[in-house]
């Protein structure tokens, strides 16, 4: 069981992460009055002391902490660590994103340090919460004049009150307006507590800002964002989770880079671990498109760091495979090496053996560059720039060792990506089964289909079906084949907005009686076939047969008459294309009902 501290933004997130494993978790916080929607977990609300957590963690056997609460939020950290050591348990750590601290601001590490000789006369804004208020008394007897901003809620106004603050000196939270004050006083409360948009604001109005640093938390598992926070569960506790996330090619590639950049602008050689005696480092952190950093696991053999592929519990052929990176020497010219376009200036990256070559138009890139995708590349420039060094300017091969025979096994050939596997990734993680990840690789299917020039792209199921469509379309190029596994009504989005004007639909019966009835995701696991529904269009197709002890919608065929499966397939062909001709209005829609013999029924007609 876990437990997360929330009450914040991050709290939210985490729960959010924690409602992927639909197990039961529980959520606490100090008040009660963020909202949130809770299906698998469980609410508790209070302030819990030491002993209350320790007694709360033993009865509900608790197994690890998340400690999402709010940064200043130091007696609270205190109590979790102490609950847990004594416990022994684990605990995470979700931190915020912090931007660099800028110069033009006034750093103090307690209320105590404020320059109240500088601040006398002046009118002070403190944005530090109705916590705050107690703390910051002291100055109104210096000649300091006070404002207090907190939340318009009933609670908070009730507790300024009681720290003996006027009417005249409050006022309340609202986005983009802040009252005139000639100083203002922040908490270094990151990105996700509107540190940045207060400081501009404060800046356009001329004020002088000082800001209270956030304390310092020793937790030995830190995140900063909803990947983090969910790799470190599955780590820390492997079961929570039914499947585990993974690293996409992408990510990888960045770690590998990064390992190699990091030793060989010191000046140190790439050798393997065991040799290096510790003094180089066993994982890299990298920044994910999403801005939150991760740890990746990365190694070194003679010459070379590298990093290997971990693809969680999606099914991935790329599983396991070692992405290499090494410096470019002499001994490489002439080896088919092809430059990776970064924008660095002092670091050079090329492509060598197992990196894919586009070949077709219809990706990021043009024909004849390596097959990385753009969100790879923009992470590789992100992480590798900080690390670039005018006294060591570098240039590298990014490999992968049998990436070609590899690749043979993907959706690469069709593509038209030749020589190797693709680095491809939007978000740096590959989440298992994910939807947006096949999707993903739908969307770019259609988008290579399109510029193939074909004027029609055939959608289908997989290879069964697709192997009987080719039969009726033999002068479409392969790229005009795009499979949509359940995603029709997905699919037929897409096309609707990549403008494809002729698109066929072909569809075997088990998942036509489901798209018949509306489903336009025809997975298992969103719809089951409907047998009542089946007996309808049977009705309107005006067959009469006993459908009671099928368990598949194939063994139809079988039971339908001859002379009755014609009728029968243009009334699931006619509810099909009611569902799905709105997804694309302005484009030609032909559906292909296609039995298992490889008949095909078709309304309208397929040419």
């Amino acid at each position: 069981m876990i437990l997360i501290f929330g009450g914040t933004t991050e709290g939210r997130k985490a729960a959010e992460v924690l409602e992927e494993a639909g197990a039961l978790y529980f959520y606490s916080t100090k008040t009660g009055e963020q909202e949130l929607t809770l299906h698998h977990g469980q609410r508790i609300d209070g302030a819990l002391d030491g002993e209350a957590m320790q007694r709360f963690c033993q009865q509900h056997d608790i197994r690890l902490i998340v400690d999402a609460a709010h940064p200043f939020a130091s007696m609270l950290h205190e109590t979790i660590a102490n609950v847990a050591e004594t416990l022994k348990l684990p605990v995470v750590r979700y931190e915020r994103i912090y931007p660099p601290r800028a110069s033009d601001i006034t750093w103090i590490d307690d209320y105590s340090d404020l320059p109240v000789a500088d601040l006398h006369g002046l009118t002070l804004l403190a944005t530090t919460g109705v916590q705050s208020i107690c703390k910051l008394k002291w100055l109104e007897t210096r000649g300091v004049k006070v404002r207090y901003r907190i939340l318009n809620r009933k609670s908070s106004i009730e507790l300024a009150y009681q720290q003996g603050v006027t009417d005249e000196q409050l006022c309340y939270y609202e986005v983009g307006s802040l009252p005139e004050a000639d100083v203002i006083l922040l908490k270094e409360s990151g990105l996700s507590g509107g540190f940045e948009e207060k400081v501009a604001e404060a800046r356009e109005k001329g004020m002088r800002i000082i800001a209270l640093k956030r304390p310092k938390l020793s937790f030995a598992n830190c995140v900063d964002g909803p990947y983090g926070l969910r790799r470190t569960v599955e780590r820390l506790l492997p079961d929570f989770f039914p499947l585990h996330s993974g690293l996409t090619t992408g990510t990888c590639a960045t770690a590998a880079m990064m390992a190699a950049t990091m030793q060989l602008t010191k000046g140190d050689t790439l050798r393997p671990l065991r040799l290096a005696q510790g003094k180089i480092p066993t994982e890299v952190p990298v920044l994910l498109p999403n801005g939150e950093t991760i740890h990746v696991a990365v190694g070194y053999g003679y010459g070379y760091a590298y990093c290997i592929k971990e693809a969680g519990d999606d099914p991935d052929v790329t599983n396991g495979v070692e992405i290499r990176v090494a410096p470019f020497s002499s001994s490489q010219e002439g080896k088919n090496l092809i430059p990776i376009p970064l924008g660095l200036e002092h670091i050079e990256v090329y492509a060598g053996e197992g990196i894919g070559r586009f070949t077709l138009p219809g990706f990021d890139y043009p024909p004849g560059e390596p097959a990385i995708n753009k969100g790879p590349r923009a992470m590789m420039r992100q992480n590798l720039e900080p690390l670039s060094n005018v006294h060591h300017p570098l240039s590298m091969v990014l490999s992968i060792p049998n990436g070609a025979e590899i690749a043979r096994k993907t959706f690469n050939p069709r593509l038209g990506i030749e020589g190797g596997i693709s680095i491809i990734g939007v978000s740096g993680i590959v989440m298992p089964f994910s939807e947006e990840a096949f999707i993903d690789s739908i969307r770019k299917c259609m988008e290579v289909a399109k510029a193939s020039g074909s004027e029609r792209v055939v959608i289908n199921s997989g290879a069964k079906s697709e192997r009987y469509v080719k039969a009726l379309y033999p002068e479409l190029p392969q790229q005009a084949f795009v499979e949509y596994g359940n995603y029709i009504g997905e699919t037929l989005k897409i096309a609707n907005e990549l403008d494809i004007q002729k698109i066929t639909l072909g569809v075997m019966l088990g998942k036509a009686v489901k798209l018949a009835q509306g489903h336009l995701d025809t997975h298992s696991r969103k719809t089951v076939m409907d047998k009542n529904f089946i007996r309808q269009m049977l009705e309107e197709a005006h067959c009469t047969i006993d459908i009671s002890s099928i368990t598949l919608a194939r063994e139809l065929w079988e039971r339908i008459p001859a002379c009755g499966r014609v009728p029968f397939a243009q009334v699931v062909i006619h509810h099909s294309y009611e569902h799905c001709k709105p997804l694309l209005p302005d484009g030609s829609l032909t559906i292909l009902l296609i039995d298992d013999e490889g008949k095909t029924y078709a309304i309208p007609p397929s040419r």
